[in-house]
């Protein structure tokens, strides 16, 4: 016999936009990042190479999203 149980579904398109790092951080790909970068200056574009953290803020949302991500 077949138990359903109730379970939420994350959001796939949002899993594979962000990471988790060890300590449980969400992580996300800066903004703005595309092949228009000639008129930036190099400090900003060395600042996009980078992984940055979501504020915290936002964290309890994003993690709303993910509920099975470990």
């Amino acid at each position: 016999m077949l138990l359903l149980v109730n379970m939420l579904k994350t959001t796939k398109s949002f899993q594979k936009r962000i990471k988790l790092s060890k300590s449980r951080k969400a992580l996300h790909r800066p903004i703005k990042q595309n092949h228009f970068k000639a008129k930036l200056s190099g400090r900003s574009n060395q600042d996009k190479r980078k992984v940055k953290p979501f504020y915290k803020t936002d964290e309890k949302a994003i993690k709303k999203y993910l509920p099975y991500t470990k």
